[in-house]
């Protein structure tokens, strides 16, 4: 495309939100990333269900079957925190191009793909492109929505960030159940993909104004050990494997834990003298560090029993796979179907009343989940699992609306870039825990294949999380009533 055509995909970015010369222009960019957001992050759960598959396909171990979900993950969590200088340095359709190509390119390849090492290097090439895109989403969003109607267009955005990973297992257990093959994973998402790049190549518009920032390669290396590190070791530490060597997981976490104080201090002291990679004056906002607190908590009860649940139906009631996403995919449709509702209501009431209830339902059933036994009726597994669902909505489109208003309009691309980094770590965080005792509990009680023992090891895993909610609920109460604009208003440009 030559430079006189990409110049006319530009839009002045310095009118209202709400001026009608951009309203047409606004929605299109905001639901093409939406929609995107949503295709890129189903693939960080989709290949969960098919990793036996894949494992029998190339015939290799377990442990090396995981790396398909481990080395996305790990990606994901090195290249986020890059995001912050591209989304400066760059353009909207710059950004977008590159991650869709990106993504769609993994994709591509990974149908062809002869061996499990080359298609955990297409998982490497998806994973670099979905890093981008939530950050990226939610700088434009804060960029061109008014404060007003924030919540209402984050209650969107946290469907993408709750129902594209709950949905992932869903939809994969679907398509290796009609289509027997790993491989339609990817050829039934690529056309999607390609039709997204296609869209964003002739319709996106830059809603923001590139600036030259500097890059600290220093901060980069030591952001890679920091969250790489950290996602490793959580990750290594959520395994069911009793004979597992834990060794190189334990010094990849002290790795991360090192690298992440050197990488603060760095930040810290780039502050003062540069341009830092994450800037972390964000938290000086006292929402900003409150939610974010509670964000912590929350994605860490998301993704742990997203993983404990389905393996407590799977092993300990011995359903079938396919059936497991089917009864999960009640809770997770009133989830998104929820999101819009929620956001309005936030646009209206604040966070407050939506926070605290969120939490507290979520705190509730992880308490019902300390009662899971071998016989436990299957409806009130679905009904609880609902209500969590219910929890999580009033939950995480508040505390992404409320985090990111409270910084200041200059520091949107850092705040998106540490949500989105934060929701790695927490999430990692929560599995590890979560697997963890319910592991060590269960091999105390006699084992993971004693039905009885590891009933015992999952009452105690969710009661572990139970605990930990509590203090979250406690928080909840220390949020205080958003700062009007301008401390979270909008910016036409940067």
């Amino acid at each position: 495309m030559t430079t006189e055509a990409l110049s006319q995909t530009q839009a002045p970015a310095d009118l209202a939100p709400s001026d009608p010369a951009h309203a047409a222009r606004n929605g299109l960019v905001i639901n093409l990333l939406l929609v995107s957001a949503f295709v890129v992050n189903l693939n960080e759960t989709i290949m969960n269900v098919a990793i036996p598959s894949i494992r029998d396909a190339f015939q290799v171990t377990p442990s090396d079957a995981q790396w398909l979900a481990t080395a996305f993950l790990l990606t994901m969590a090195v290249v986020i925190p890059v995001t912050g200088f591209l989304l400066q340095r760059l353009s909207t359709r710059a950004v977008y191009i590159l991650a869709m190509s990106l993504f769609s390119t993994g994709t591509a390849l990974a149908i062809f793909a002869p061996n499990l090492g080359l298609l955990i290097a297409c998982r490497v090439i998806q994973a670099s492109g979905t890093a981008v895109m939530m950050p990226l989403l939610m700088t434009t969003v804060m960029t061109l929505v008014a404060p007003q109607n924030r919540g209402s267009m984050m209650g969107k955005i946290s469907v993408v960030m709750s129902l594209a990973p709950a949905a992932g297992p869903v939809v994969s257990g679907v398509i290796l159940s009609y289509f027997h093959a790993w491989q339609y994973l990817f050829i039934l998402v690529l056309p999607i993909s390609l039709l997204a790049l296609f869209l964003g190549w002739q319709r996106m518009v830059n809603v923001t104004t590139p600036h030259k920032a500097s890059l600290d390669v220093i901060s980069v290396i030591v952001s890679a050990f920091a969250f790489g590190g950290l996602v490793y070791g959580l990750s290594g530490l959520g395994t069911t494997d009793a004979h597992a060597d834990l060794t190189a997981t334990w010094i990849a976490l002290g790795v991360g834990v090192v690298a992440m104080v050197v990488f603060v201090w760095r930040q810290f002291s780039l502050q003062k003298t540069g341009a830092p990679l994450l800037d972390l004056r964000t938290f000086r906002s006292y929402n900003f560090a409150v939610s974010n607190i509670m964000f912590i908590v929350g994605m860490a009860a998301l993704f742990g029993s997203l993983n404990i649940l389905p393996y407590y139906l799977q092993n300990v009631l011995k359903l079938e796979p396919l059936y497991l996403g089917l009864i999960l995919l009640p809770g997770t449709l009133w989830m998104a179907f929820l999101g819009p509702f929620v956001g309005r209501l936030y646009d209206k009431v604040g966070p407050k009343p939506l926070i605290i209830p969120g939490m507290a339902l979520v705190s509730v059933v992880l308490w019902g989940m300390t009662l899971l036994g071998t016989g436990t009726w299957l409806p009130l597994i679905i009904a609880g699992y609902f209500v969590m669902c219910t929890g999580f909505a009033l939950l995480f489109g508040p505390l992404f609306t409320l985090a990111l208003a409270a910084v200041k309009p200059e520091l949107y691309s850092h705040g998106s870039a540490l949500l989105a980094s934060i929701q790695q770590v927490a999430g990692a965080a929560g599995v590890a825990l979560l697997i963890a005792v319910m592991a060590s509990t269960a091999q105390a009680l006699g084992g993971l294949d004693n039905i009885e023992a590891l009933a015992g090891g999952i009452r105690t895993a969710f009661l572990v999380g139970a605990v930990i909610s509590v203090f979250a609920v406690i928080t909840a109460f220390f949020i205080r009533k958003p700062e009007p604009a301008p401390e979270g208003g909008w910016s036409g440009g940067h």
